[in-house]
């Protein structure tokens, strides 16, 4: 979802006049997101060129690679894609610059609680719009959300893990809304959904059926071909009166004039109990970061950029206690993922209050570790190491 500021300068007080710096942080997604390729297995011995050749991208990979080799200062936003631009550019970054955040901009105290509690509010009642059923506040409510790219996002991993919990907690009393937030080819709001929500007092609390495709929040130009409808679908998670995660895609851009929830994405993420980003491939990941921003534990793997460098600054790798749960991924371990994913959300709910706001409150320290103020250190090497040259 690309509704945030997420390709943004640091701040201002970087250096004037400094020469180029070319700085890359995803060029070489297009390498494995068509063709299936085993991006890891195989990584030392794919030659960049030879690939952009086979997969007729030499335009885009010559003008990256030029630019890497001929610009006074070559930067790239993580550890990970520094591995990829070494191998596939036959040039490391000069400097490594991950990506910093700030917090001002993030509710405190009674002003968040009022935002959590309006945004869960409001979930809950699209939610009874679309499935015909109440939910109260012990409902956890998760999420995933990012740019639409079904594998590297890992929305299939997410989605498996959805119907492996669905079949571990059938038969309790728990109730999971498991939101997935990626525009897609959005037609606009559904106006049957509109019109359950305008309904006031008795009348909005008699809503007891479900809408046709209870699973998405707003109408598609090509919903019979969305590849995510689809999938959702066939896991049958249509049927809403017999499934204990009920899963909800939200296919628009969160920028407070939906039609339907009508919140901000920032507002929708105050809502979540814990959010989860199974990513394939994630040069560095603002959305995990921007969850532990808002307080809320996430799930992420060790091929994103950012879970990466929670590992780095732990020790070890992340666990819910930490505050980010960093799983393994790699070309071959889909459904062993997706196993974890449900064990970890598992572990969770059978978290007490207590252990539930420890792990909030390790998650913002994250969030504190990684903003503009102590990373600005690495933009300063960049232009010095520019200026140099």
């Amino acid at each position: 979802m690309d509704v945030w500021p997420w390709y943004a300068l640091p701040p201002a007080q970087l250096p004037r006049g400094a020469h180029h710096l070319h700085h890359t942080r995803h060029q070489h997604r297009s390498f494995h997101r068509w063709n299936n390729k085993l991006l890891y297995a195989y990584f030392e011995g794919y030659n960049g060129d030879q690939m952009a050749s086979e997969l007729s991208m030499e335009a885009k990979h010559s003008i990256e690679k030029q630019s890497a080799h001929r610009t006074h200062c070559f930067t790239t936003v993580s550890d990970f894609t520094d591995r990829e631009c070494a191998q596939l550019l036959d040039k490391p970054a000069d400097v490594v610059l991950p990506n910093g955040f700030e917090l001002d901009f993030v509710p405190k105290g009674a002003a968040f609680t009022s935002k959590r509690r309006q945004a869960r509010q409001r979930i809950f009642q699209v939610a009874q719009a679309l499935t015909g059923q109440t939910f109260d506040n012990d409902t956890l409510i998760i999420s995933t959300s990012g740019r639409n790219d079904f594998r590297c996002k890992g929305f299939d991993v997410y989605m498996e893990a959805m119907k492996q919990l669905n079949a571990q907690l059938r038969g309790t009393n728990q109730q999971v809304l498991s939101l997935i937030e990626v525009p897609c080819w959005l037609l606009g709001p559904r106006t049957d959904v509109q019109e359950r929500l305008q309904l006031k007092g008795k009348k909005a609390a008699a809503i007891d059926t479900p809408l046709h495709t209870p699973i998405i929040s707003h109408d598609l130009h090509n919903l019979n071909e969305d590849r995510i409808v689809n999938l959702i679908k066939s896991m049958g998670f249509e049927d809403c009166a017999n499934n204990n995660v009920k899963v909800i895609l939200v296919p628009c851009y969160l920028d407070g004039n939906d039609g339907i929830f009508d919140l901000h994405y920032y507002d929708l993420l105050t809502a979540n109990d814990l959010t989860i980003y199974p990513s394939y491939y994630e040069p560095w990941g603002y959305t995990p970061l921007e969850s532990v921003a808002f307080k809320t534990p996430c799930i992420t793997t060790d091929l994103s950029g950012f879970g990466q460098w929670v590992d780095s600054v732990l020790g070890h790798t992340g666990t819910l206690e930490d505050g980010v749960s960093v799983l393994h991924r790699d070309d071959n371990n889909y459904f062993e993922c997706a196993a974890e994913i449900s064990q970890v959300i598992q572990q969770f709910l059978a978290a007490p209050k207590t252990a539930r706001d420890k792990m909030r409150r390790n998650a913002a320290k994250f969030a504190n570790k990684a903003q503009w103020e102590n990373f600005i250190a690495y933009y300063h090497k960049a232009y010095e190491f520019a200026l140099n040259k």
